[in-house]
């Protein structure tokens, strides 16, 4: 991927090319990718680093995928669509998400790796360690996954 301040860059750029393909949701979602990298900067007051960007994108998919359940709940399937839509854009700018038979293997090596360093099988109560394992993995490989999810495995295998 490119270094964070390259990141910016791209994201100008595109918003030049959604603007003259006359792309009306492709460049307001580019506009509030750009606008939220420069929030961030400024409240960090330097440069955001690579992982620090991606962290802001994520969060911008995390408040979509809210909102798309929120829409679909009151029965706003236009605006969910429209959420969606973003998702898809705001995608494009990270790494490319690991998918979920991917992230039970990840999940399964992290919990064998915590096994080893407590000499017992991990019980829920040792899921923070799990997390850590996992995330480290995660940032290692270059890869993502949602929080959400990788949640949701770490309990399953610790209960299994």
């Amino acid at each position: 991927m490119t270094e964070a301040g390259e990141l910016e860059a791209l994201v100008s750029q595109q918003v030049v090319v959604a603007m003259k393909a006359h792309d009306a949701t492709r460049t307001q979602t580019l506009r509030l990718i750009k606008n939220a990298l420069k929030n961030k900067s400024i409240e960090k007051r330097a440069p955001l680093t690579q992982p620090e960007s991606e962290q802001v994108l994520a969060t911008m998919i995390k408040q979509r995928r809210d909102s798309i359940e929120q829409f679909t709940n009151g029965n706003r399937a236009d605006l969910a669509a429209i959420e969606a839509a973003e998702i898809v854009v705001i995608e494009e700018f990270l790494p490319k998400a690991l998918d979920e038979a991917g992230l039970a293997a990840l999940v399964g090596g992290a919990v064998s790796e915590v096994e080893a360093t407590l000499d017992k099988k991990p019980t829920p109560k040792e899921m923070g360690l799990v997390m850590k394992a996992v995330q480290a993995r995660l940032q290692a490989s270059g890869l993502r996954a949602e929080g959400r999810t990788v949640s949701e495995l770490v309990k399953k295998q610790l209960a299994g």
